[in-house]
């Protein structure tokens, strides 16, 4: 609502004579002018002056594309290069954040208003936060969960994640689909000039830069801990018969790990570049190529394991390892214009007709087109009509683009941990 001024002063009379009928009318008017001065310190700033009570604009993000964009800073301060890719998902933050198939990117958030119900240390998705940074509209001033332990403020600036807020993200999604993904640079330092972070962003490159050896494991070990009962769903179909899986690790997310473990495998988690001999030799009852971040095409040595594995045993592969296990068999794989990321995603499995709602994070697909004879195409995106899932019958291997373990969710692809153990029942019955 717009208030106009009253001048007092011209006027010539008291306030309350203004309000009345037969107020005289002012024969001179006068103007004040009032000037201020502060003291200042040697680097010119006023001494003695109380800040302002809110945030300024005190960061910026340059796009590749030229444009500049004025935000809030959050989390760590700094000057990081990232892909800038926008995700759907209407909660779940925490879980995106310390998703390792995030490495390199800045992660934008289509819903607006982030960071309401905290963090806590039950959600994490793996030992760390490997993402550039975190880009959203509205940062909450206050949490409300009766499960958070820190702000999500505190929770980035102690991990050394930059984030920014007060940012147009409806504008920089609608180019990010327009021109598809876009290098950025994320800036908090006034030294540094926009021309000097867009030279930064138009010289870094995430296409064919091996992103899995910064997030794998450096050693084997064991994985023990099932979804906590309070949490668990889908407990048909467990015979109770434990199998031997052995989980490569190219970004692995814990939930995968808590599912299969929740269906009764004893897992074994290797690194990335576990050699395929060694896993040979733990006879594992069958194989999981996990998720993980950028080109499958810049790991030449993650599909040369997998090209060692398949066929001698059952093989699950889920996101990079559906891509890996595409390039194993043959088959090429390319870069989306702006990927998938987000929690609901339509998926047609093929097998059964029906339409699942899908948690996916990726930026390559499966050229189906260039797979051999007897590979099947089992589920494809509902969206683009994108390869969203592979079987090859022969060799025992199916493989997903998107997360089956979808934590927080949705649960709808959850069962294909049960076929998969089924799988691996079946040929161990046959052997």
């Amino acid at each position: 609502m717009a208030v106009k001024a009253m001048n007092f002063a011209a006027l010539g009379s008291t306030p309350h004579a203004c309000f009345a009928s037969n107020a005289p009318k002012p024969t001179k008017g006068r103007v004040f002018a009032v000037r201020f001065s502060a003291t200042r310190s040697s680097d010119g700033a006023a001494i003695g002056l109380a800040e302002r009570p809110w945030k300024v604009a005190d960061a910026r993000l340059v796009l590749e594309d030229g444009s500049v964009w004025r935000a809030k800073s959050f989390g760590a301060s700094g000057t990081q290069v990232g892909e800038v890719v926008f995700n759907t998902s209407l909660t779940g933050y925490q879980e995106i954040l310390t998703d390792p198939s995030y490495a390199g990117q800045f992660v934008l958030m289509t819903n607006p208003h982030i960071g309401n119900t905290g963090v806590n240390f039950d959600d994490e998705e793996s030992r760390q936060c490997f993402l550039a940074g975190l880009v959203i509209r509205s940062l909450s001033i206050t949490t409300s969960n009766w499960r958070c332990t820190e702000t999500l403020d505190d929770y980035l600036a102690e991990r050394n994640i930059m984030g920014i807020y007060d940012v147009d993200t409806r504008a920089i999604t609608r180019r990010l689909r327009q021109d598809g993904s876009l290098i950025g640079v994320l800036s908090t330092e006034k030294s540094k000039t926009d021309e000097e972070l867009l030279e930064m962003s138009r010289s870094w490159d995430i296409v064919g830069v091996d992103l899995i050896s910064g997030v794998s494991c450096d050693a084997p070990y064991e994985w023990v801990d099932k979804t906590r009962p309070a949490w668990d769903f889908n407990n048909d179909g467990r015979d109770g018969e434990a199998y031997h899986a052995v989980a490569y690790d190219f970004g692995i997310k814990h939930n995968i790990l808590r599912r299969l473990a929740s269906y009764g495998c004893k897992i074994t988690v290797v690194p990335s570049t576990w050699p395929a001999s060694e896993t040979l030799k733990m006879k594992p009852d069958g194989v999981l190529f996990s998720n993980g971040p950028g080109d499958p095409s810049a790991v030449p040595y993650a599909v040369e394991t997998v090209r060692e594995i398949i066929g001698k045993v059952p093989v699950f592969g889920i996101c990079m390892g559906h891509q890996l296990l595409g390039q194993a068999l043959g088959g090429k794989t390319f870069k989306m214009k702006f990927g998938h990321h987000g929690g609901n995603h339509p998926v047609r499995n093929l097998q059964n007709g029906c339409v699942e709602i899908s948690a996916q994070n990726h930026n390559y697909a499966v050229d189906p087109a260039s797979l051999p004879k007897g590979v099947e195409v089992t589920h494809v995106n509902l969206n683009d009509g994108s390869c969203a899932g592979l079987a090859y019958p022969a060799l025992n291997i199916m493989s997903l683009q998107y997360h089956p373990e979808a934590s927080p969710g949705p649960h709808d692809s959850d069962c294909t941990f049960r076929e998969f153990v089924q799988l691996m029942k079946s040929v161990k019955q046959k052997a």
